[in-house]
């Protein structure tokens, strides 16, 4: 009969797969995916180099588990604010302001997310969760279109727009910290945000304040 680990066996290995995870987004956050080494993760885990191994056959599964649980808190946060109180541009702001400020509030780690050198197995959850970001956007401007607040648009393009230019932006300010322009780039970003959806220049900018943190 073939060996059957125990519950306490098994909430033990669960256990350490989750300090894993845990350091390893430390880690890649504080010197990026390139420079993150097993042994650094189980150093920073307190368990040898081999046992990393009886959790993840390879760094690169590794390394895409943290992208997965690290980009999907994310993807959750801007769910739960684009689907919030508020009428489609309302929350469309609140989407923007969120995302930018969780990313400037984490540099390490949203640089890491969003455009650190990576393996290509992490490429590619970042291409997925590209898109899923752009579905949420999508999904808000749609919204905005039918009740009458935004023009007539394909929502899938301006939401790959907004995708695309918001990450592009953030790239260098995630770079080189500047705390004291945080308020003034994410403004930019808003009012840019609202320009690519066709919101009128005439129209006062819904304030970006409130959502999820």
């Amino acid at each position: 009969m073939p060996y059957r680990k125990t519950p306490a066996e098994r909430e033990r290995l669960r256990i350490t797969r989750e300090r894993l995870v845990d350091e390893a987004t430390s880690v890649v956050a504080e010197v990026g995916w390139a420079n993150t080494s097993v042994t650094a993760v189980a150093s920073a885990a307190g368990i040898s180099a081999g046992s990393v191994y009886q959790h993840f056959p390879s760094k690169a599964a590794l390394a895409v588990e943290v992208f997965r649980r690290a980009a999907g808190r994310e993807a959750e946060v801007l769910d739960a604010v684009l689907h919030g109180d508020g009428d489609p541009v309302e929350r469309l702001v609140r989407g923007v302001d969120v995302f930018s400020r969780r990313a400037m509030e984490r540099r390490g780690l949203a640089h890491a997310l969003l455009v650190a050198p990576a393996e290509p197995a992490v490429g590619a959850e970042r291409l997925r969760f590209r898109r899923r970001y752009r579905d949420l956007f999508a999904e808000v401007v749609r919204e905005g279109v039918d009740s009458g607040l935004l023009p007539e648009q394909d929502p899938s393009i301006t939401a790959a727009a907004l995708t695309g230019a918001i990450g592009e932006v953030l790239v260098d300010p995630l770079a080189v910290p500047a705390e004291d322009t945080v308020d003034a780039l994410i403004g930019e970003l808003t009012a840019m945000s609202l320009r690519c959806a066709g919101f009128g220049p005439d129209a006062a900018p819904p304030s970006s304040s409130g959502g999820p943190r």
